[in-house]
């Protein structure tokens, strides 16, 4: 068996192992071993030739992605064994997170790894519907109505995509036959000679489908609720991989119109959305009073920023675009690690029931701090690099979209500045009864926080050669 299909089969083998397991701290360690497994198996892949098996390739696009979905999954199933035993889960809540945990991480692999478009679809459906049950897995009426908006909002997206998905096959079938037809690979040699006009709606369909799980405006609402219900090492995974995910097949779509000189350019429709997703996202910033509503807003921000990117094209647009996926999915797995366990330290959500994290909790509010910082695209992070290759892109090529795109990045880190110097620096609150556990839980949860700033902040400062060829081969992919 290749192993592009090892890996994904892994995730599921260990999900049907899982769902046996009542105990949850068998249970939370197992799900380790089998990240761990997940993670070695990503390495073992990236340093093979690209090649193609099937239904599954992989190229310079998303060997990178996938290192990144097996670094966050494992650092958040170590957060899950620190902090999960906060979330009160009887035996059968506790087998059907975990269980739904490894189906996600095997579906979100099989979507970045699939070259087939049928695959990709059903790949993200999957994910979709195990965070939908992970969100819900409390089954408090909020939880259940944040699952419920999730599965509509992105149900009606994951049909517009399949829809796009039928639509692009249609555009290729008289030049491909019926096994090459769903295929990127193939799309790709034959885009140039395919109907302009099917491809112009085909692409259209696909970027509001698969745009709704990127979390782009205006579908972009099942988001904060999905971060603030679920249990709190979802909000990581959801925020670092599920949208990296929907985005890569957004690229994919554009690369395959961009190939077709007399189709309609995609970059000015990813511009527009990607500049009202920033500036509606950087005002809601300063109306949130839920810590993970917050934070799941400022990653509204992020793929907005992102979109915007890859909206203006290029080399240097795309290769800030990647960067800024790649430094988001670390940085902001990072915060909801410190958000989640300070939440579950002061036993509530709102932002003005946790303060002076650095004083009752060094380890965490250090972190958190240099973690928002990182998230505003302060120095040293990888975000500054990518937000200052975006503006300058912007700058040259579009000097009056720069200006409004300017305004909502300063606009959301003033507010992100704000909300950093209550939670680590201000006042501080008690903890709840019970909300500080000692020892190695509360090393295990502050570790998966500084181990993503310490990648994140070494990326940024001296990036391996082998990785930054891989990013700049995957920005020419794009186009």
């Amino acid at each position: 068996m290749p192993l592009q299909w090892v890996i994904v089969f892994w995730a599921w083998s260990g999900a049907v192992a899982l769902a046996a397991i009542p105990t949850l701290r068998h249970a939370t360690w197992a799900n380790v071993a089998v990240s761990a497994g997940t993670f070695l198996l990503a390495v073992a892949l990236i340093v093979q030739p690209f090649a193609q098996h099937g239904w599954t390739h992989t190229d310079a696009l998303n060997l990178p992605f996938i290192l990144v979905s097996a670094f966050v999954g494992l650092t958040t199933a170590v957060f899950s064994a620190a902090t999960l035993d906060a979330e009160g889960f009887d035996h059968w809540r506790i087998r059907a997170y975990h269980a739904a945990y490894q189906i996600f991480m095997g579906a979100q692999t099989l979507a970045l790894l699939a070259d087939n478009l049928g695959v990709m679809w059903v790949a993200i459906e999957i994910a979709t519907l195990a965070t939908v049950s992970m969100v819900a897995v409390h089954r408090t009426p909020a939880a259940i109505e944040a699952a419920w908006k999730f599965f509509i909002l992105c149900g009606v997206g994951i049909a517009l995509a399949l829809f796009g998905t039928i639509v692009l096959y249609l555009a290729a079938q008289p030049l491909l036959d019926e096994t090459t037809g769903l295929s990127w690979t193939a799309l790709m040699t034959v885009a140039a000679r395919c109907d302009p006009a099917t491809l112009n709606l085909a692409f259209a369909f696909l970027l509001l489908g698969y745009g709704t799980k990127v979390g782009l405006v205006p579908l972009h609402s099942w988001l904060p609720d999905a971060h603030a219900e679920g249990p709190v090492p979802i909000s990581a995974v959801l925020s670092g991989l599920l949208l990296n995910a929907a985005m890569l097949a957004v690229l994919r779509s554009k690369a395959i119109v961009g190939a077709n000189p007399a189709a309609i350019a995609a970059g000015p429709f990813l511009l527009a959305m990607g500049l009202a997703t920033v500036l509606l996202a950087s005002l809601a910033l300063w109306r949130r009073r839920d810590a993970r509503r917050f934070f799941a807003w400022s990653s509204i921000e992020h793929m907005g920023l992102a979109a915007f990117a890859f909206g203006l094209g290029g080399p240097v647009a795309n290769l800030a675009g990647l960067l800024h996926l790649i430094g988001h999915s670390l940085v902001k797995s990072a915060i909801f690690f410190g958000v989640g366990r300070a939440c579950q330290a002061k036993g509530s959500q709102k932002i003005a029931d946790i303060g002076g994290l650095v004083a009752t909790h060094p380890a965490l509010g250090w972190g958190l701090a240099l973690a928002i910082a990182a998230i505003g695209g302060l120095p040293p992070a990888l975000l500054f690099v990518s937000e200052f290759r975006l503006l300058s892109a912007a700058a040259a090529e579009a000097p009056w979209l720069a200006v409004p795109l300017a305004i909502g990045m300063v606009t959301a880190l003033a507010a992100l500045i704000t909300v950093l110097q209550g939670l680590c620096f201000g006042t501080p609150t008690p903890d709840a009864p019970g909300g500080s556990p000692r020892g190695w839980q509360e090393m295990a949860a502050s570790t998966p926080l500084w181990i993503h700033m310490a990648v994140a902040t070494g990326l940024a400062l001296a990036m391996p050669a082998g990785l930054a060829a891989m990013l700049g081969a995957a920005a020419r992919v794009i186009g």
